[in-house]
């Protein structure tokens, strides 16, 4: 005789779905409607877009996705959004050293006319 597996029931929570207990079975999933997809994308002020990469580039991205338990494209939005703000940042500070030395270079210019 066969046995009947027993289906194990996991109460739905919050914290059930964070933790991966539910919704990480493939048989339950299914393709959004574009329609749908397209208000989420638009809610969270994301764009599509096409991007050719390096093949060892999607893999290194694919194995830190899997140390930081992420997808490895969050993980490449995460490392682009941390370069532009780096970037911002640097940019920020050297016109404020420019600034800096401009402010300088006149109160010279003052002490010397006075």
């Amino acid at each position: 005789m066969i046995a009947k597996s027993k289906k194990v029931r996991i109460e739905n929570s919050a914290e059930a779905w964070e933790s991966g207990e539910l919704g990480n079975d493939l048989k339950h999933a299914r393709a959004v409607d574009k329609k749908i997809g397209a208000q989420i994308d638009e809610a969270l002020g994301l764009q599509m877009i096409s991007i050719r990469l390096e093949q060892d580039l999607i893999e290194s991205y694919k194995l830190l996705g899997a140390k930081y338990d992420m997808g490895y494209q969050p993980l490449m939005r995460e490392a682009l959004k941390r370069f532009v703000e780096g970037e911002f940042k640097l940019i920020a500070s050297e016109a404020l050293e420019k600034q800096r030395a401009e402010k300088q270079k006149s109160s010279k210019k003052m002490a010397k006319a006075a």
